[in-house]
């Protein structure tokens, strides 16, 4: 899976993403938050050395449990998870490199 543009509402429960298999990089935020925005060419060239890692961006905001059940508190936040466990973090990152260091994990 690539890179993708846009945040879209929650599709996914987190009971789901507890249950899930593999490898996949949570994005929290809003479409028309300025943090998100100034982000995403950062995080496109980031991702563009990780074409198998699912990416999913998640409309966060008051009332969505999703972002809640995870603590998100500032946008973007971007969370790794493997087999259903988080295993890194980074909250408004600010740089390719930032996030390049993030994703060496994988």
């Amino acid at each position: 899976m690539a890179y993708v543009p846009e945040y879209e509402d929650e599709s996914i429960t987190r009971e789901k993403l507890d249950q899930s298999d593999g490898l996949r990089l949570l994005e929290f935020g809003a479409n028309w938050c300025g943090y998100c925005i100034a982000a995403q060419p950062d995080i496109e060239a980031a991702l563009a050395d990780h074409p198998d890692l699912a990416h999913e961006k998640i409309a966060d905001g008051p009332g969505r449990p999703l972002g809640r059940s995870f603590r998100v508190k500032l946008w973007p936040t971007l969370i790794l998870i493997r087999d259903g466990e988080e295993i890194g973090r980074i909250v408004r990152p600010e740089s390719e490199e930032d996030l390049k260091g993030f994703l060496r994990c994988c």
